[in-house]
């Protein structure tokens, strides 16, 4: 979806940063600005100014910085389409939507408008849960028993759902509406509903009745769901609520909305098995928590976490439902297990939860638990040499055969590389003797993401040479000022730099050749293997997205259908690409990819050809970076070194 500058523009000068700001930030006025405790760092004195003159935020002490955008883009962890949303939609204005008919166009309107009604319905539920437990000495005593204090009571905004069947009648005037059903918190009895499949009333009852109240709110502080725990004995001892418009419990995390400062504070998120864990924790001290809602860990709720933190700690039981729980983790980890990504594994003692080994030995004990935890990679070989007798050769030649789909979902890079040379040493053969195993039996086709092999661009027709990303001097001026050096890379610990979030990258122009241009095989590959997109760094994602069109738009497009959506097959994407103005385009670049290939081939194909596109990109940037040099401008000397090692580790890669 491209929005125009133009409207953004006019967004801005309607929106007020001090509001937006406010929303997550106590302000105080301080002369002409506003101050406040910053959200992106640790601090005990403000340091953190908005001015409502410039409409811009500044942090004095970690040096972070933005409109209201930009904000929402890195405290809500929003992407600029969602931001840009968010803040047309407080403002009254309607997104352009230049590709979508005027029926889609009312479609996403009633939407819209359902969701923000079904959120309001929940949110009206969550404050009068709050009264009765305010009213109910024995909720309130329960939640005492288990340590819990008033203020963090508040913080996450505990209530409790009464033993009656309807008390949600007094809340709301029709107890009768849909949207009661709709939204979860009125169950229709299905044996009971007349013949034209309508509940006659006196058949409605409450979802929750006498349990402790958990609210789940999104990453805007939306109100979605609930969690609800029994105070006594009783089944099921957690009851959520179910699917809805509005929820979807692959996706959405316990306590993340709560928990975005501290984990940038911490440096990382812990994610474990439950409401009161996080809560707990929160007030033992470590407010970074979050918690899966009564699913497994999905690739899904892995993607959220990477858009606050590079590092993700999960903590399970020692037993072996922790041991199942955390390999679950594991897969939906590794496709997006990059080499700037850190992701562990902790396993407390059986006997323990986080909760109660703090309580036992002190939040300093824990904190060396996380420090110590299993790190995906150690994690990985002994998953993969489970139950498997390494003293025999048949023992090895299974964890071989165990390892193999494990190591093929890692994206590619020197994590993947050092994995291989660690298997093949734990199986007793080469690491290329392992890999040809793995190749031939897969009857000749090499696994999805194997490090690429030289003579790969020649079976997929790149020739390797001129056919690159090219920049006009326009560009390369936008390029070279948006470019800041920077420890947190996608291209690894030691890189040489990331975007400005506030900044695009520059328009790169792919040159025809013979077969379509990168960016023409990488929009066909995308979207037939949606998948693959949550693979890619966000370095990888911003730079698809501002390509210029056709591919930019449709990138920008695919970013939005996977974050509403999740993964889709081609087909469900195929439906909602109706009336985009690059229909046309995408799908011919599809029908390109998916020719003769199966997934196998296509994954390796994409790997290949992002590869190909940074290359592009480093050599663009390569040449601005020397053209400042020669104008005497001496502090892009070091940033053309960096770059130049990488170009030089690419190739030898």
């Amino acid at each position: 979806m491209a929005i125009p500058q133009t409207f953004i523009q006019e967004l801005l000068n309607r929106v007020d940063v001090v509001d937006v700001v406010g929303r997550y930030v106590t302000l105080k006025k301080g002369g002409a600005n506003l101050m406040g405790l910053c959200p992106f760092h640790g601090e005990k004195s403000p340091s953190f100014s908005v001015s409502p003159t410039k409409q811009f935020y500044h942090c004095f002490g970690c040096g972070a910085n933005g409109n209201a955008i930009g904000f929402l883009m890195e405290h809500a962890g929003m992407s600029f389409i969602e931001a840009v949303k968010d803040l047309a939609q407080q403002t009254g204005l309607q997104v352009p939507e230049d590709d979508a008919s005027p029926q889609d166009r009312e479609r996403a309107a009633q939407q819209r408008q359902k969701q923000v009604t079904l959120n309001d319905v929940l949110e009206k539920s969550a404050h009068a849960y709050i009264k009765h437990l305010k009213a109910s000495p024995r909720a309130v005593n329960y939640l005492k028993g288990r340590g819990l204090s008033g203020e963090i009571a508040k913080t996450f905004g505990l209530g409790y759902a009464p033993e009656g069947w309807r008390s949600l009648a007094s809340v709301f005037p029709d107890y009768a509406d849909p949207l009661l059903v709709e939204s979860g918190m009125v169950i229709v009895h299905e044996d009971e509903k007349g013949q034209d499949g309508e509940a006659t009333e006196g058949k409605r009852y409450d979802r929750f009745r006498d349990r402790i109240m958990f609210p789940i709110r999104n990453v805007k502080g939306e109100y979605i769901g609930f969690g609800g725990r029994v105070l006594d004995k009783g089944e099921p001892k957690y009851l959520n609520s179910p699917e809805t418009p509005v929820f979807s419990k692959g996706r959405e995390l316990y306590g993340l909305f709560e928990a975005r400062t501290a984990i940038r504070v911490a440096g990382y998120a812990l994610v474990t098995e439950g409401y009161m864990d996080v809560v707990a924790l929160a007030q033992l001290g470590f407010a970074n928590a979050v918690a899966t809602l009564g699913t497994a860990c999905t690739p899904d709720h892995i993607q959220k976490l990477f858009r606050f933190t590079d590092s993700v700690v999960f903590s399970f039981d020692g037993d072996g439902a922790g041991r199942r729980a955390a390999r679950k983790a594991l897969d939906a980890a590794l496709p997006l297990a990059t080499d700037t990504r850190s992701v562990k594994f902790l396993f407390l003692p059986t006997e323990h939860d986080p909760d109660s080994y703090i309580r036992a030995h002190g939040e300093v004990a824990f904190a060396q638990c996380v420090k110590d935890a299993v790190p995906l990679s150690r994690f990985l070989v002994d998953a993969a040499s489970s139950d498997c007798d390494l003293s025999s050769a048949e023992g090895r030649a299974r964890m071989a055969s165990q390892a193999r789909p494990l190591w093929s979902a890692l994206p590619d890079g020197t994590l993947k590389r050092q994995l291989i040379t660690e298997l093949a040493h734990a199986i007793g053969i080469g690491s290329s003797d392992l890999q040809q195993l793995w190749h031939r039996s897969d009857g000749g086709v090499r696994s999805a993401r194997a490090p690429r092999d030289p003579s790969h661009s020649q079976e997929a027709g790149y020739d390797g040479g001129g056919h690159g990303q090219h920049l006009d001097e326009q560009q390369a001026s936008a390029y070279a000022s948006s470019y800041q050096p920077s420890a947190r890379t996608s291209f690894g610990k030691k890189g040489f730099g990331r975007w400005r979030k506030d900044i695009a990258p520059p328009r790169m122009l792919g040159s025809r050749r013979s077969g379509g241009s990168r960016a023409d095989r990488a929009v066909g590959l995308l979207l037939a293997n949606a998948r693959g997109w949550d693979a890619l760094s966000g370095d990888d994602h911003t730079m698809l997205a501002h390509l210029p069109a056709p591919h930019g738009p449709v990138f920008a497009w695919l970013e939005t259908q996977l974050h509403e959506h999740g993964p889709q097959s081609w087909a469900a994407l195929r439906e909602a690409l109706r009336g985009h103005e690059h229909e046309d385009f995408a799908c011919a670049e599809v029908e390109q990819a998916t020719m003769g290939a199966d997934s196998g081939q296509e994954l390796t194909e994409l790997a290949d050809v992002m590869e190909r596109l940074r290359a592009d990109a480093l050599e663009s940037l390569a040449g601005q970076l020397a053209a400042r040099v020669q104008q005497g401008d001496v502090a892009a000397y070091e940033d053309y070194k960096r770059v130049i090692e990488r170009i030089k580790d690419l190739k030898r890669s």
